[in-house]
């Protein structure tokens, strides 16, 4: 079995991370490791074609991201990270599900700058929470169009003003369907490709 099949075969079933265990994060990590080595795009920011577009989040040791699944009544859902390297933009959208007519969306917008082959600095800007049928929230294309379009989305529609709401973001691994990133927090990430 090839590197990226045993990775995918150990992260699944495991909910984005929610459901691992501390034996599962030990060999999950070893196995990124093993595929990181064998990164076929080892300068992935030059790959504008592969790295941009919609991701989806199949793994992460983000206690932040997972910490949406403790809401009461409510699931952490899908998980997506747009990427548009024209603007130098980055979305990330985590649906919520449960209780039907509640459904819920959180959505952080931030901009990045490269300062390595591989190495991204991330600032975030703008956060929007609500309920999807309130922010008529849809897909994460269509809501990231009207973000662009300049809709605001009151009440919960702040941006950040403060300097600390930075980090970085290591893209470690690049292929035509999967992505694995390392970000300043010591959280990994693996996401496959939405195909469009």
């Amino acid at each position: 079995m090839d590197a990226k099949a045993k990775l995918l075969e150990l992260i699944a079933g495991r909910n984005r991370g929610l459901l691992a265990t501390e034996s599962d994060r030990v060999r999950i990590l070893a196995a990124i490791e093993q595929l990181e080595d064998h990164n076929p795009h080892p300068h992935p920011l030059e790959v504008k074609q592969l790295l941009g577009g919609n991701w989806r989040l199949l793994f992460t040791s983000s206690r932040d991201i997972l910490g949406l699944d403790r809401l009461p009544f409510f699931q952490l859902g899908q998980i997506y990270q747009y990427l548009d390297l024209n603007k130098a933009k980055l979305y990330n959208i985590a649906e919520i599900t449960g209780v039907p007519w509640l459904e819920g969306a959180v959505i952080v917008a931030a901009t990045f700058e490269p300062t390595s082959e591989r190495r991204v600095m991330v600032k975030f800007e703008r956060s929007i929470l609500g309920l999807q049928r309130f922010l008529n929230y849809h897909s994460p294309q269509e809501f990231i169009d009207a973000i662009e379009s300049g809709k605001k989305f009151p009440p919960l529609d702040f941006s950040f003003n403060n300097r600390e709401q930075k980090g970085w973001l290591d893209i470690t691994y690049l292929d035509e369907d999967l992505r694995i990133g390392r970000g300043s927090e010591g959280s990994v990430f693996i996401l496959a490709k939405e195909k469009t």
